[in-house]
């Protein structure tokens, strides 16, 4: 008979590997706000090895026996309860983790920190040539991964697994393709017989000493908690948890645009929101997290647009931010402003997309990453490819690879198999949305009002405080009563702009 105290055992393997997997956030944090430029050398290594200890401690005979030991302990344990949720994703983890030689995972870290290296310099330089040395290594080695964590039959499924447990390519692609087919013919009607939206209030000196003090105040506004938080600066704005009473977030400052630091730090607030709304129970263990990067988007999807590009909320902040900027804003009206930050316009730049268009941006690199993974596309054909498409998509071709394929930091950090969890997200914020003010009617006479309160509370109770214990799928389902729906977000979007732009 198994040791009632298996349970304990493993769980206090789990906290020191957690604490571990933390240590190395806090590098990586560090590394992309505070770090000098010659530091990057060590960190790489002290990265790197903590990566290894990790792996190893993950991997081994003794780690297996302490989980198996620790499940049979468990017995007849309610299946949704903590321990018996935890054994379930540490299985998943571990089964993950022991596919993949140490050498592999030691390999893949320094030639990931080498080609983010080389992509900072590429991209600021313009000079795709100089990268794509390090991308095709890259995805040689996403190609072996796949191939170790093993698939069905196509292997960017076993990519998409690790960011969105359960998902297959081939739901998504007739997922994306009802998305696209509803989306283009809105994107044409607007531009063609839509009412004209000015956003050139948007485009002027803001100084950047009171975009940051309106952050501070908006990421208050929204449900951010700063004796738990911190707002950095990043080139690539992220979000990053090492506990639910540290989870951070960083934005970007423009000093002629409002929008990025805006409606970036209402993205990264989304994020950092679950993460303090985990259930205090499930510290130190894997369960201390979203539950995957779909379901995280659209926590962060829903705050950036589904509240922050709302009317009603700027019926109760746009006087705050008009006192923040009074020559910049001070005679523009909050119709005007609500119309002007909601400006549907095709673009180059996925993260500064507008919300209907956003979704093509993810599916034209959901697209480009099947094929380099395959191989009917080559990484030298890559920047024609993507110009291709955005051109066929948007209608909007980069006048350089700076604007195009060396736009986004994913490909260098060797996360092939992320971006589709973006336009997840946000299908998952309107069906989670729709489903919330469904079940409690106020939330909705409350966002009209400026008050996100309710909201958060009906997120906190059915997503953030399971943390990681249910997956997508079954949280979603949860949540909603459903499956994955589209129709939601399509009706969402409808609705809205054609108000907007008197369809």
């Amino acid at each position: 008979m198994t040791s009632p105290k298996a349970y304990d055992i493993l769980l206090a393997e789990v906290h020191e590997l957690h604490d571990l997997g933390k240590a190395a956030a806090v590098l990586s944090w560090d590394r992309e706000v505070n770090m000098p430029p010659q530091g990057e050398a060590a960190r790489v290594e002290q990265m790197t090895t903590l990566r290894r200890l990790i792996h190893q401690r993950s991997v081994s005979d003794a780690a297996l026996e302490r989980l198996e030991a620790a499940a049979e302990s468990l017995g007849d344990a309610d299946p949704e309860g903590d321990p018996a949720c935890l054994v379930r994703v540490l299985r998943r983890d571990v089964a993950q983790a022991r596919r993949l030689p140490e050498a592999f995972v030691v390999e893949s870290s320094q030639v990931g920190a080498k080609a983010w290296q080389v992509w900072r310099a590429a991209r600021e330089a313009d000079d795709y040539a100089s990268f794509r040395p390090h991308l095709e290594r890259l995805i040689a080695l996403q190609r072996t991964k796949a191939e170790l964590l093993g698939h069905d039959g196509e292997p960017y499924d076993a990519l998409l697994d690790l960011y969105e447990e359960g998902a297959r390519c081939s739901e998504l692609r007739a997922i994306f393709d009802a998305v696209k087919a509803a989306t283009v013919p809105l994107l044409e009607a607007i531009l063609s017989d839509g009412r004209p939206v000015d956003d050139a209030p948007l485009h002027q000196p803001f100084p950047l000493e009171q975009q940051a003090a309106f952050a501070r105040y908006i990421a208050g506004a929204v449900g951010y908690d700063f004796t738990r938080g911190h707002l950095g600066t990043a080139t690539h704005p992220f979000a990053t948890s090492f506990s639910r009473d540290d989870a951070r977030i960083t934005t970007r400052w423009d000093p002629g645009f409002l929008n990025p630091a805006l409606f970036g730090t209402l993205h990264e607030c989304g994020h950092a929101i679950y993460e303090q709304g985990t259930d205090a129970a499930l510290a130190r263990t894997p369960l201390a997290r979203g539950t995957s990067s779909g379901i995280h988007e659209s926590q962060s999807r829903m705050i950036e647009n589904l509240v922050g590009r709302s009317f009603g909320f700027w019926t109760a902040h746009y006087t705050t931010l008009q006192s923040h900027f009074p020559s910049q804003l001070g005679g523009l009206s909050l119709a005007d402003f609500h119309r002007a930050i909601n400006k549907v316009q095709p673009s180059l730049i996925r993260v500064e997309a507008d919300e209907l268009t956003y979704n093509l941006h993810i599916i034209l690199r959901f697209e480009l990453e099947q094929a380099l993974l395959s191989g009917d596309l080559s990484t030298t054909d890559l920047p024609a490819a993507w110009n291709d498409a955005m051109g066929s998509l948007l209608g909007v071709r980069p006048r350089n690879d700076r604007d195009g394929v060396l736009q986004d930091v994913h490909w260098s950090g060797s996360s092939f198999g992320y971006f589709p969890t973006y336009a997840l997200g946000n299908l998952y914020a309107a069906q989670l949305h729709a489903s919330a003010i469904a079940e409690r009617p106020e939330i909705a006479s409350d966002l009209a009002e400026g008050r996100c309160a309710s909201l958060l509370d009906w997120m906190g109770r059915t997503v953030h405080r399971h943390g990681r214990k249910f997956p997508p799928r079954v949280l979603i389902e949860r949540a909603t009563g459903r499956g994955l729906d589209a129709a939601p977000f399509l009706d969402y979007v409808r609705e809205k702009f054609q108000a907007i732009y008197d369809l």
